[in-house]
């Protein structure tokens, strides 16, 4: 379902522990800020897509991962989420403090949305769903990102319910995964999960479960 990336941190001590390993260990930070811009980077770095190629790009690669897209216009959102968790028989989710200002606009009524105020597993596996909005999604891998700001939140509410319904603005949507790195580079310290889809594995003889390390069910509002 999704990876937790912390990064405080952590290019650093990976790049100790190798420099320890070949005997030139170091804790200069200038050293390992010069030693990581040296790095050579001649992969696809910016994307050439226009913004609907972008759209039906993220769509199609969602759908691969089972995922269910419609698309929404700024203004209409709400109506969206009715629709759907109506449709999906969903009445009682938990949501991330601030998601209305988020979306910017008020929560459909006739749900009841409860906001996540630091919930135990238990809790929140009592939640029929979970309703979040997202940071950024990458075009050419499905990806949607979320991050620990209000209108997403803690990580837990969207790993433990079984069904996740996740809003992402269009002007959020990047086509490649550097794109969405330099975007993230201003809030690297912030928890930040990657989800492609709901959650799914396979054992040794390639039997696809869902829902083992998330949701298995995600629908998407792309809106524009």
């Amino acid at each position: 379902m999704g990876t937790e990336v912390v990064a405080g941190g952590a290019r650093e001590e990976m790049l100790r522990r190798i420099r320890a390993a070949n005997g030139h260990a170091t804790d200069d930070a200038a050293v390992v800020e010069t030693q990581w811009n040296a790095l050579p980077r001649g992969y696809k770095r910016a994307g050439t897509l226009g913004r609907e190629a972008k759209l039906e790009l993220l769509e199609e690669r969602l759908r691969d991962y089972d995922a269910s897209v419609t698309r929404a216009r700024t203004g209409a959102v709400a109506a969206e989420i009715a629709r759907i968790l109506k449709e999906r028989g969903k009445r009682r989710t938990v949501v991330p403090q601030g998601l209305a200002e988020a979306l910017g606009e008020a929560l459909p009524e006739g749900f009841e949305f409860v906001a996540d105020e630091g919930m135990t597993t238990a809790e929140l596996d009592g939640f029929e769903g979970v309703v979040t909005a997202s940071t950024v999604a990458i075009a050419e891998t499905g990806t949607i990102v979320l991050q620990n700001v209000p209108g997403q939140g803690r990580r837990a509410p969207t790993l433990v319910p079984d069904y996740h319904l996740c809003v992402v603005r269009a002007g959020d949507v990047v086509e490649t995964v550097p794109e969405a790195m330099a975007r993230l580079e201003a809030t690297a310290k912030l928890a930040t999960t990657f989800i492609s889809g709901p959650s799914a594995t396979a054992d040794i003889e390639m039997t696809r479960i869902k829902g083992v390390h998330g949701p298995r069910f995600l629908d998407v509002i792309l809106a524009e």
